[in-house]
């Protein structure tokens, strides 16, 4: 707004009566008091002030001008209490998107976070599917892969994630240990293709034949059961 200094600074000169109250009031020199009400003065073309012995009086101008920074103020008041009221009352529920997996790093996190605002819920999403942060599907995402490039995303490393062959005893008395060069000669237990997350589907892609695969299923649980019973890596 236009002239807010001055006219606050002429709110608070009607409301003190001098020039030192008021310079102190707002804490600046009392020339750049004297500069403001000369800058409104020359803005409106009309005196604000009559000046005389115990201070300064308003004009009848100077009472119209008041009157109306007097109400630009209190607004701004009540906006100030709301956001502040808004901010110390933040309500509703954080979304978090994970795989299951990552959920025991994440939990001393999400302590502190409900710790700092308990009137903020979480609802933590552990899924392999991307949720859209954009369409509000999730307000926070962990996810491993490359970096994504939604210009509107704020994107920060974790920590790297690493990915292993796992077999039981039984597999490999049977099979023998994998190589990376031999794995056409083994048999494999695997996600289903469309709920895996890229790092995995790709290097799966990239080295195992679909022959290879032996078991599918979307439940982790049944893909553990089924490698502890030596049906495949």
């Amino acid at each position: 707004m236009r002239f807010w200094l001055e006219l606050k600074t002429a709110l608070v000169l009607s409301r003190k009566g001098t020039v030192s109250a008021t310079a102190k009031e707002i804490g600046v020199h009392r020339s750049t008091v004297n500069r403001h009400i000369d800058t409104l003065e020359a803005a409106f073309n009309h005196r604000i002030f009559q000046r005389h012995a115990r201070g300064y009086a308003l004009t009848e101008a100077g009472r119209e001008i008041a009157k109306v920074a007097e109400n630009a103020d209190a607004m701004f008041s009540e906006l100030q209490t709301r956001q502040l009221g808004a901010a110390s009352l933040t309500l509703g529920t954080l979304k978090i998107t994970a795989i299951a997996g990552v959920a025991p790093m994440l939990m001393s996190a999400v302590k502190s976070f409900r710790m700092a605002h308990p009137n903020v819920k979480a609802e933590f999403i552990a899924d392999t599917q991307l949720l859209q942060l954009e369409a509000g599907e999730a307000h926070v995402a962990f996810r491993s892969g490359p970096e994504p490039r939604e210009p509107d995303y704020v994107v920060q490393a974790l920590r790297p994630f690493r990915f292993s062959l796992y077999a039981s005893r039984d597999y490999i008395d049977r099979f023998g240990t994998p190589r990376l060069d031999s794995l056409d000669t083994h048999q494999f237990v695997a996600p289903i293709p469309e709920r895996t997350y890229p790092p995995y589907q790709t290097w799966f892609a990239q080295n195992v034949s679909a022959e290879s695969v032996v078991l599918t299923s979307a439940s982790r649980y049944v893909r553990y059961a089924a490698i502890c019973n030596g049906i495949g890596l």
